[in-house]
């Protein structure tokens, strides 16, 4: 597939860029990172909530992980990975593949590998009032506690990037005419050289689902054994 600009005479025609796995991952996670953000603003009866967000977002992480290795064409990893060659080809003007552009894919990996700092900090932080993440015993106080000064200091740092995401998206949608929304939404795109994507099999996605979901479970903390009980005062008489 070529890479370069658009000749003279290509014609746009319609491709399918992004599988319904993809899209549904997409917008699950937009969804589930601002409900995140707002319960733990919020704080309170909440953080229960937020601690939920939080593994379901290491579902979709992991979710995304396996679809990036086993996914329909532009899903993969291997066609979008930011390469030096790849990226000087975008610098000089002479990158045009459907999907994710060089600039774009570094802004891919750099959420992916935030939010994953975010929710494996957030499942073993505490608040020092009533939450504890599901693996908190894992760690222990002092640990947890310098993990949870990360998970507070890694989310500014996870809005710096979300906002220079949001003001891409809008740079392409005004300045290069190109509406990175809509095929994220309908999964079909106007390009003059590409192909639409294959692969991504019935199979791959059951896979990929089973992780995330295993994912989940691990994340829980459900397969730690129980703390043990509290003794009984011993009898004053």
């Amino acid at each position: 597939m070529s890479h370069m600009n658009t000749r003279a005479g290509d014609e746009p025609q319609r491709i399918r860029v992004w599988d319904l796995p993809t899209r549904i991952f997409h917008w699950g996670l937009v969804v589930l990172v601002l409900a995140s953000i707002i319960s733990g603003k919020i704080g309170g009866n909440l953080m229960d909530w937020h601690g939920r967000f939080g593994l379901a977002i290491l579902g979709l992480i992991t979710f995304r992980i396996v679809w990036g290795l086993t996914g329909s064409t532009y899903a993969r990893f291997a066609s979008f990975f930011p390469t030096p060659a790849r990226l000087k080809a975008y610098l000089r003007g002479d990158w045009n593949a459907p999907g994710h552009n060089p600039l774009g894919a570094l802004s891919v990996f750099a959420l992916l590998g935030l939010l994953a700092l975010q929710v494996a900090t957030g499942l073993t932080g505490n608040d020092d009032i009533a939450f504890r993440g599901p693996l908190f015993d894992l760690v222990g106080k002092a640990l947890s506690d310098r993990l949870n000064g990360f998970h507070k200091l890694s989310v500014n740092v996870l809005f710096l990037f979300i906002a220079l995401h949001v003001a891409a998206i809008l740079f392409y949608a005004h300045v290069k005419k190109n509406n990175l929304v809509k095929p994220m939404i309908t999964g079909w795109k106007e390009h003059p050289q590409g192909r639409s994507a294959t692969g991504g099999s019935l199979l791959a996605l059951v896979v990929a689902l089973l992780l995330a979901v295993a994912a989940i479970y691990v994340g829980s903390g459900a397969w730690l054994p129980p703390p043990p009980p509290i003794a009984a005062p011993a009898n004053a008489w």
